[in-house]
């Protein structure tokens, strides 16, 4: 009788530390895109089809980890890779977003903004947003990389993507990832 009481309350006691754990768990850091669904096909809008490069679409993020100082946003198609690289198609890099944003506006401007967010140079070569813009035949995967940094970033104007990664190497916080599909029209 005794073994099996000592049995219960042992039993009792590690199920209320896995119910404590399991509480603490911070909820994910999470991005969304309003207009899109992730997996799904991207509307022209956002597209190299809507001249001259597409508008970027409104992005938003939640359960930030604690201490992030910045955050960086990826579109990247993954699918190709440049003079046989490492290194996909670079559709829109920026970074040094604040800290306390929870968000991008749909139709961010290129250049650098009054809060200090930057872009580096896409595949086009001009700081800003190109939108997707697979060639007519299979869908290619476009990837949305939200990064929670710990600092910001201190890069030059002619910083390339690796520069960025680079630097962000150390200082990740928290990443979260969304998927769209696309390709032009025939």
């Amino acid at each position: 009788m005794r073994m099996f009481l000592l049995s219960t309350l042992l039993l009792a006691g590690t199920a209320g530390v896995f119910a404590q754990a399991k509480k603490a768990a911070p909820p994910p850091f999470m991005i969304m895109i309003p207009d899109l669904k992730d997996g799904a096909e991207l509307p022209i809008k956002y597209s190299c089809s809507n001249a001259p490069s597409g508008v970027s679409p409104q992005i938003q993020w939640m359960n930030a980890p604690a201490g992030t100082q910045s955050f960086a946003i990826l579109l990247h198609d993954p699918e190709p890779h440049p003079q046989k690289s490492i290194y996909d198609v670079t559709h829109w890099f920026i970074y040094n977003i604040p800290g306390t944003a929870t968000s991008m506006a749909e139709g961010v401007q290129n250049g650098a903004m009054p809060d200090g967010t930057k872009h580096i140079k896409n595949i086009r070569g001009f700081d800003g947003y190109f939108g997707p813009c697979a060639p007519p035949g299979i869908n290619h995967h476009y990837t949305f990389e939200l990064y929670a940094l710990d600092t910001k970033l201190d890069l030059g104007a002619d910083a390339t993507r690796e520069d960025a990664m680079k630097s962000m190497d150390g200082n990740i916080l928290g990443n979260a990832v969304f998927v769209s599909m696309f390709k032009r029209a025939q």
